[in-house]
């Protein structure tokens, strides 16, 4: 399992533990090492600024002077603000889990598109640490929503192939998920440019049922990653374990059911593989 689970998960899927979501957890005192990296004297003023610097310029149209966080190792930013890749059986045990669940506009595609009120940012618990009530401006730009209306919008976004990940504010605090795709900036330095790793690899890997598979090539559309590949000889889509993150959204994709998920850790090849950049 990915060292996020080790360490804040008791060998169990990290965030799926209660625990990192609690207010306690919020309010904890922090190492002063800790309050170092991240610039802040406690993670709730860390999640009030995060707001202000990357939620509000997607909401406003302005941009922030003030830097959301302020990482520039990969120890920092384990500390500070990472991610992981889920898929969206894992999206939905975590919107189980937690008080309450809101929809808001997306800080990554104001800074790279510059278009605002594009919500694929969900924040849990927001209203703990203050993001609802501070800004009452940002009101027509929230949504509160129930459990099963932030299923269904997850589900809709799996069919459009954007792949799920849920963040940290300040490890292990769990501060909200995202929808990505190229335009998520986290993605863009990490994935597309090749730069330092900003979150794990999922929990699972995906596979092709070659017996179902057709080769009808719907799922290579869906992969954000790059992992599938098409053999003519065979008629036959083939993803490549050290490649594929295991978002799993390919599978909405495959008329015939052909791609399965299956744990890393049953697959020896991948079984440690959580940041290493995809081959080129």
């Amino acid at each position: 399992m990915c060292e996020f689970c080790t360490k804040h998960g008791e060998g169990k899927k990290w965030y799926l533990q209660v625990k990192n979501y609690t207010d306690e957890l919020l309010h904890e005192d922090i190492s002063a090492s800790k309050k170092d990296t991240i610039k802040a004297t406690s993670r709730l003023e860390w999640t009030n600024r995060f707001w202000q610097a990357f939620m509000m310029p997607a909401i406003s149209g302005l941009s922030s002077q003030v830097r959301p966080f302020a990482a520039e190792t990969l120890e920092e930013e384990m500390v500070e603000h990472f991610g992981q890749v889920l898929p969206i059986e894992d999206v939905e045990r975590v919107i189980e889990l937690v008080d309450s669940i809101t929809r808001f506009p997306c800080g990554c595609r104001f800074i790279t598109t510059g278009k605002t009120d594009k919500r694929y940012c969900f924040g849990i618990a927001t209203d703990k640490w203050g993001g609802l009530g501070r800004f009452p401006d940002s009101a027509s730009s929230l949504e509160v929503l129930s459990k099963e209306e932030a299923k269904k919008i997850f589900r809709k976004y799996d069919e459009e192939g954007l792949m799920h990940s849920i963040w940290t504010g300040v490890t292990p605090y769990i501060v909200g998920i995202c929808n990505c795709d190229r335009d998520c900036a986290a993605y863009r330095g990490y994935i597309e440019k090749t730069g330092t790793p900003s979150f794990f690899r999922a929990e699972y890997i995906c596979q092709v049922d070659w017996d179902l598979c057709t080769g009808c090539k719907s799922c290579m559309s869906q992969c954000q990653f790059g992992a599938q590949f098409y053999s003519s000889a065979l008629c036959k889509v083939h993803i490549d374990p050290n490649r594929c993150f295991g978002c799993g959204v390919c599978r909405t994709a495959c008329p015939e059911g052909a791609i399965t998920l299956l744990p890393r850790k049953d697959i020896l090849e991948v079984a440690e593989l959580w940041l290493k950049n995809a081959p080129g």
